[in-house]
């Protein structure tokens, strides 16, 4: 359920292709004509100090709990992100699990398109992971 003035996003997951929801991601969102979007930065799995933790599913928690109080900051809601670009440092397939259950649990059913980029190293050594995402305001 949307508030008033909210935007809703539409998701489009076409039934003749492979289902990405238990993946954690939709196929594609589509903006309403004349929503405002907001773009927000990368968001790391460091803590309110600065920390990170050397643990890949300990900084993609945080990295979401940091996307999430970005969303809050701006007024919206999750279910108002319609595009994920996640970077995963040293990707490999036991990593998935960790990212799936994050975005479910962010996301609920309400999934964001979303892309994966293995990285060989993000901006900081120890960081493993980093999301940014796009917003639909209104």
């Amino acid at each position: 359920m949307t508030s008033p003035g909210k935007a809703t996003p539409t998701i489009v997951n076409p039934t003749h292709l492979h289902d990405p929801t238990p993946n954690g991601y939709s196929t594609a969102v589509i903006s309403p004509a004349g929503g405002r979007l907001a773009f927000i930065s990368g968001q790391g799995g460091q803590d309110q100090t600065g920390g990170l933790s050397p643990d890949f599913g300990a900084q993609v928690a945080q990295a979401y709990a940091n996307l999430a109080a970005v969303i809050q900051a701006i007024g919206a809601r999750p279910e108002q992100v319609v595009k994920l670009t996640v970077f995963v440092v040293d990707h490999d397939m036991s990593k998935l699990g960790v990212l799936t259950r994050n975005v479910m649990q962010m996301f609920g059913k309400t999934l964001p398109a979303q892309t994966l980029v293995p990285v060989p190293k993000l901006a900081i050594d120890p960081m493993l992971f980093e999301v940014e995402a796009v917003v639909l305001l209104d």
